[in-house]
Parts: structure tokens; sequence; C-alpha cells
């Protein structure tokens, strides 16, 4: 079973949101890491990159597949993290928390309404 954190949003593709002001820190949940099994590298947005909802924003390649990481909200790439060039097992090992992807500033604070609540992820999963 996937580890699904209450007070995140969640989308249809496996990321996570942590809505911070703001701001959404975003990276890839338990259990999209999980399917992908041992990630090796992760190419991440640019800094102050604008980039839309639905559109690519970083792509993760793991021993078994490379897999996009989609935006699940518009707005401006505020972070990227920087620590999965040399260690993008973080995605596998602390996907909430040092392996994040990025942090967007969000354009539209209504896109984030659309997202799952942590319930509505979990029946996603069948758990």
């Amino acid at each position: 079973m996937s580890e699904i954190i209450p007070d995140l949003k969640y989308t249809k593709d496996h990321e996570y949101v942590k809505v911070e002001g703001k701001l959404a820190r975003i990276g890839l949940t338990d259990h999209a890491q999980s399917e992908l099994t041992e990630i090796v590298f992760v190419e991440l947005p640019s800094v102050g990159k604008e980039i839309a909802e639905g559109e690519v924003m970083a792509n993760v390649e793991s021993v078994k597949t490379v897999s996009e990481v989609f935006a699940p909200v518009s707005g401006v790439v505020k972070e990227a993290n920087d620590k999965l060039v040399d260690s993008p097992e973080l995605l596998n090992t602390d996907p909430y928390g040092e392996g994040w992807i990025a942090v967007i500033e969000v354009s539209d604070a209504a896109s984030l309404a659309s997202l799952m609540s942590a319930d509505d992820y979990r029946r996603l999963l069948g758990e």
C-alpha cells in the first residue's frame, strides 16, 4: 500500500502538490516512485521558466523506463531540486521530503481546486 499524505493534493498522473501560500511544491507520489523502481536520472525544469498546467516539466529515468512529469498547475518555476542531479534516488527514498522536483509560483490559485484530495487519490489507486 502506498503512502498518501493527507494534506497534499494529487493528480491522476501521480504527482503531488504541497501548497505553500502562492507556491506549489511538486513531486512524484510514493506510488509513482515504486512503479518506476530504481530512479537513475532526473531532468529538471529551468528556474524562471513559465509552465502551463499539463505541460511536461521534468523527465525521470529509471532502470525500467523514462517517465514524464506533468505540471499540475500553471505558473513560473521558482526552484528546481538540484540535489536530484547527483542523488536521483531521493525520489525513491524520500518522495515527500528531500525528493521533491520543483516549486512553481501558481498563476491561478483556482487551478488548485481541480486537484485530487488524499481520499480521491486513494480511490484512484483502488486502496
